[in-house]
């Protein structure tokens, strides 16, 4: 498989009637406490479904969506809609419509759930409480439940549901299955499957049956540094490319982590 670049990839894809990417990141680099973590990162985060940022452990895939969110620092250009972002603060870069999903969840664990999702709210914008709701009804049953009491597969449900609740441009996702029994990893692709067809997502996941599942296409990060981009089932399906860049074959088991 030949690597490509996000922009050879949009000069090859077929149609002149691509749609514009929502966000596109150039040359981004970033680094924490003083030390690099994220060398070169091109890619771009097409305007509808699911875009998979994917790699090894430690090759600066959360890296790079922190830095899209401002919350390291970083160099590069960043645009969202067009819009020259790489300046801004965290928080002006949520008020565009970023939406962020951490690792690790981050709920406030002393409020309860409806707090924690109220929390969420921006300022002047719909709320879609009926959406949240339709994906998460239990998020409803728990509403004056400590966050800090849930188990881990509701309390992603609740970062899941504060992203959700904005009208965002685009929304990124890190390692929404991690530590997650089968079941709930299947419920959580089940809603990112729905969210999808609101508002475009950038996804990092090591379940490479969930990428295959979800994806539409792939970013491939190596030592802090993009290597390959292009369409999700033809990387998936050579194993000599997975294997070289992820130390896994594709295929199709569910179990296949990066």
């Amino acid at each position: 498989m030949t690597e490509q670049t996000p922009a050879q990839v949009g000069a090859t894809s077929g149609s002149s009637a691509t749609p514009t990417p929502v966000l596109v990141v150039r040359d981004l680099r970033a680094h924490v406490a003083g030390q690099q973590v994220v060398e070169h990162v091109d890619l771009e985060v097409a305007a509808t479904g699911v875009t998979a940022l994917l790699g090894r452990n430690g090759v600066g895939k959360t890296s790079t969506i922190k830095a899209v969110m401002g919350l390291i620092g970083r160099s590069g250009t960043i645009e969202l809609e067009g819009r020259d972002i790489s300046a801004l603060p965290t928080h002006r870069v949520a008020q565009l419509g970023v939406g962020y999903v951490p690792e690790d969840r981050e709920v406030f664990s002393g409020l309860t759930v409806t707090e924690n999702l109220r929390l969420a709210e921006r300022k002047g914008g719909e709320h879609r409480y009926d959406l949240v709701y339709e994906l998460f009804p239990e998020l409803k049953e728990r509403g004056q439940q400590a966050a800090g009491t849930l188990s881990g597969g509701q309390q992603q449900m609740v970062s899941l549901a504060r992203a959700l609740l904005n009208d965002n441009r685009v929304l990124l996702v890190d390692e929404p299955t991690k530590g997650l029994a089968p079941r709930l990893v299947q419920e959580v692709g089940r809603v990112l499957t729905r969210a999808a067809e609101v508002v475009p997502v950038l996804l990092v996941e090591q379940n490479l049956q969930v990428v295959r599942d979800l994806a539409s296409r792939v970013v491939v990060l190596t030592d802090g540094r993009s290597v390959h981009c292009g369409q999700a089932t033809d990387f998936l399906d050579d194993p000599a490319a997975t294997q070289r860049l992820l130390g896994v074959h594709g295929g199709t088991d569910p179990a296949g982590a990066v």
